[in-house]
């Protein structure tokens, strides 16, 4: 359930942030167009976003460029395959100009002809610019 000033705001506003949500998403595809879809993530996500890796691992802070160039080497490389991610349904929270998501996804590719298969869960926080929405930070945690 979604905190809001008003019901069509709600629903235009939830409506802008999944669109979000599955634009980021879907910018880690391998195939075509794999440089596009990342490049996207400049337009969809504030110049000072951050994006911290957790995962059992030492925390990884990236900023917008540091977490793009490693995923569009590693999808344009030929290494992996028919890698794909996607949002899981979430929860959607929005007050005034600031908004979360917090939700599971799913992730696939293949490497020498073998298939792996992830989960994980993600956390996003957006706000609202005069461009409309924006993600101001992601942060993600694999299954182990």
């Amino acid at each position: 359930m979604a905190i809001t000033s008003g019901e069509a705001a709600s629903t235009s506003d939830e409506t802008a942030i999944e669109a979000l949500v599955h634009a980021f998403f879907s910018a880690f595809t391998s195939g075509p167009d794999a440089a596009a879809r990342l490049d996207d993530l400049r337009r969809i996500m504030l110049p000072g976003a951050t994006v911290v890796r957790t995962c059992g691992l030492p925390i990884e802070v990236y900023d917008v460029e540091s977490f793009i160039a490693p995923r569009l080497a590693l999808l344009t490389s030929g290494e992996i395959s028919e890698f794909e991610e996607w949002p899981e349904p979430g929860r959607t929270d929005v007050f005034g100009d600031i908004a979360h998501w917090w939700g599971a996804y799913g992730k696939r590719w293949r490497t020498n002809d073998e298939v792996h298969t992830g989960r994980g869960m993600k956390t996003m926080s957006f706000v609202r610019t005069d461009d409309g929405w924006r993600i101001s930070s992601a942060v993600w945690d694999d299954e182990r």
